[in-house]
């Protein structure tokens, strides 16, 4: 067992404003202090026989009978393992009351940006806890009024609404709900004004948006309902669908993805803002796509491609008659602005409108005027141009920090962005889009003094000498004595962007005096498409070496030691987390892997999985890949004899994106082989999915269940809160 010194510590995470340190400081007994082992009597995990052959070598998968979320036993198991888990969670003395402080920060009124919709603003607001946004909207001067309620939908608040949509008066509004957090949606139309419902719902409907054609009708996607489970099986062949208002959903017309040669994982279909060009997005994987769009003034119009191949991601962002905008890395790794003809859309015919640059672009419209947001080392820079190519000014924002696309409709005179950073709670902010001035629209009711903590940027270099940047968020003041709890988050993949925003869950954990890193990995996108590429397939190993890179930055500077680091990551970033702490478990005190994939040689054959191939390569297809993969699967790295990090995995049971069955199978490799005392435990929601729509409830009980967990594990025996 490690032992930790807590004299540092100790009076560090006691700030809480207006009390005393010294006296109400967690403490241990004397000056150092051992985490108390607890004798946990885990489940039985049955170990079964299976064993497949990859390239003429044996892998046995012994507890394949997990992967049945259908299945009693597999039922019975979840069940006992939350028994175990959560009276471990119950007995940490401070864990009901972290929970209280976080239901005290969290209590305060939160509202999204106004969008104008027909006669309405509408906006998202939540009085403090409520589980669900409810959609407010108000007529010119007038009250505001509930138009949705989503804390209605369901009596216990697990259905979430997940997406809204209007006709383009305004008029009518589509909406699709998720049941238990399911990628699974339903569609309910109805009339804007009175609420009514206007036909039965659209059901089965995943990975999908909503896009209208004036009021006619809208377009969706989804997959035909799989065979077996509809939380688990194999969903590969997407379809996108015209729905006309008021038929049946048997009669929609299949626009796309009904034939061999149509056939995508992915596909999405949306209007341009003028009615005038359907734009058809086809996808084999989470990155490159083909495009095709159709003339829609037209009767029985083709579709005419713009691209017929997956090597770029491109996309059609406005039109002014038949001139098409589009944004694309095609020959231009950081992206660039392109405009074509409509009736000649080829690339060949692409003329360049803002060409690519050093830093990664991100391409918006609204007010008659396009907004290209740059990150430059992950925070935003933002410039205005008109339709004719010409800059026309730097939008000013309010320091270093991460603001949100600025965009709307077309006629708007006035454009909405929010604000953010590690430590600076979100603020809207108002745009003047002909005079450029920015001004404060709402301020953020976080009870969070900003100006007694810091976040700065560092520089560190990976173990192959490439240059990674890092946040790092804490009290002013702090000591590095490398006894501070910290928590080091990390994602790296998939070309998604960390770029800085505030949480107030994290906020408490900086007001309690622990420390908040968050490392920009190679597999990202914040460096564009050689950064996102670095960390793929067999160069998967970059983006665990730069968080491993990261925590040794960490210590090295005495922010922290090991005894005092956890790690922390969800989706991909638990696998991040599965890896590393498989990998290096002597540099971490905790590890908090969330609804992580973590069996490498079997993600593909499990819902949409096949479509992360570009990332990570499957085991089937090569020797080499099938070796790489098995070289980090956390699931198959766990080690017999290996003293490994007190270990909160973290999932739930309706997740169809990520099953559960990774976090099932790991959690039981843990358990069966932890040579030391820390515990390995699972932690699994029931009725919620990935992540999108938890309620707020249920996000207030997982916190105060990761952060106690944490510093338990890192010998914090009391807290002032």
């Amino acid at each position: 067992m490690k032992k930790l010194t807590l004299l540092a510590a100790a009076g560090v995470l006691a700030a809480c404003s207006g009390e005393n340190p010294d006296s109400e400081s967690p403490r241990a007994t004397g000056s150092a202090a051992e985490v108390q082992a607890v004798n946990i009597e885990y489940p039985h995990t049955r170990q079964g026989d299976v064993v497949d052959t990859y390239f003429g070598t044996p892998v046995a998968d012994p507890y394949r009978w997990l992967e049945d979320d259908r299945s009693e036993e597999t039922g019975d198991w979840v069940e006992a393992q939350n028994k175990v888990t959560f009276g471990y969670l119950g007995a940490i003395p401070y864990r009901d009351s972290l929970k209280q402080r976080l239901e005290a920060r969290w209590n305060y009124e939160k509202v999204s940006r106004p969008f104008r919709e027909g006669q309405y603003t509408y906006f998202y607001r939540n009085d403090g806890l409520q589980d669900q946004y409810v959609v407010w909207r108000k007529k010119g001067d007038g009250e505001a009024e509930v138009f949705l309620d989503p804390n209605g939908f369901s009596e216990d608040g697990t259905t979430s609404l997940a997406s809204l949509e209007f006709s383009r008066d305004g008029s009518i509004a589509a909406y699709s709900i998720s049941e238990g957090g399911s990628d699974w949606r339903k569609i309910i139309v109805i009339d804007a004004e009175s609420g009514e419902q206007l036909e039965e719902p659209l059901v089965d409907v995943k990975f999908s948006g909503i896009s209208w054609k004036g009021n006619e009708g809208f377009y969706y996607s989804s997959y035909d309902k799989p065979e077996g489970s509809e939380l688990s099986a194999k969903t590969d062949r997407h379809k996108l669908y015209y729905h006309k208002l008021g038929q049946l959903q048997s009669a929609d017309r299949l626009v796309f993805g009904g034939t061999e040669a149509e056939k995508r994982r992915y596909v999405q279909g949306y209007v341009t803002e003028d009615d005038r060009y359907l734009v058809i997005a086809g996808a084999e994987s989470t990155s490159g796509n083909d495009l095709f769009i159709r003339d829609l003034a037209e009767q029985q119009a083709p579709l005419v491609p713009v691209l017929t191949d997956f090597g770029s991601d491109t996309y059609v962002i406005d039109n002014v008659d038949s001139k098409l905008y589009l944004v694309t890395n095609r020959n231009a790794p950081n992206k660039k602005v392109v405009t074509v003809d409509a009736a000649a859309p080829a690339p060949a015919n692409w003329q360049t409108f803002i060409p690519e640059t050093e830093n990664v672009l991100t391409a918006s419209t609204g007010g008659g005027y396009l907004f290209a947001e740059y990150m430059v080392d992950a925070l935003s820079k933002v410039y205005q141009y008109d339709y004719s190519g010409e800059r026309v000014r730097e939008i000013s924002l309010p320091g270093p920090g991460s603001a949100s696309s600025i965009g709307g409709k077309r006629e708007e005179e006035t454009l909405y962005y929010s604000f953010t950073n590690y430590k600076t709670p979100s603020t809207l902010f108002s745009l003047d889009v002909d005079s450029g001035e920015s001004s404060v629209y709402r301020k953020s009711g976080a009870d969070f003094d900003s100006d007694r903590y810091e976040s700065k940027q560092v520089f560190y270099k990976s173990k192959d000498g490439t240059r990674v940047p890092m946040m790092i968020t804490y009290k002013k003041g702090i000591e590095l004595n490398g006894e501070n709890p910290t928590i080091l988050y990390g994602y790296g993949g998939f070309n998604i962007s960390l770029t800085p925003s505030f949480s107030i869950a994290n906020a408490v954990w900086l007001e309690l005096g622990g420390v908040y890193a968050v490392p920009n990995l190679r597999g990202g996108g914040e460096y564009g498409k050689s950064w996102h590429k670095a960390g793929t397939k067999l160069h998967k190993q970059n983006v665990f070496d730069d968080f491993i890179a990261a925590a040794e930055y960490l210590i090295d500077k005495k922010y922290t030691s090991s005894n005092y680091l956890a790690v922390r990551g969800g989706s991909n970033g638990g696998l991040l987390v599965g890896a590393v702490m498989t990998q290096r478990p002597d540099l971490f005190q905790v590890a908090l892997p969330a609804v992580g994939v973590m069996d490498m040689l079997r993600y593909h054959t499990f819902t949409a999985g096949a479509g992360w191939a570009y990332d990570y390569g499957t085991a089937e297809d090569s020797e080499a890949m099938f070796e790489y993969l098995k070289g980090y699967s956390p699931v198959h790295n766990v080690e017999a004899g290996v003293e490994y990090p007190a270990t909160l995995v973290t999932t739930a049971d309706h997740d169809d994106r990520v099953v559960p069955a990774h976090s099932f199978k790991f959690a039981a490799e843990l358990q069966s082989k932890q040579a030391g005392p820390a515990p390995t435990l699972i932690r699994i929601e029931t009725k919620a999915g990935h992540g999108a729509g938890t309620p707020v409830s249920k996000q207030i009980e997982q916190y105060a269940d990761l952060f106690s967990f944490t510093l338990y594990n890192m010998g914090v025996e009391k807290l002032a809160l």
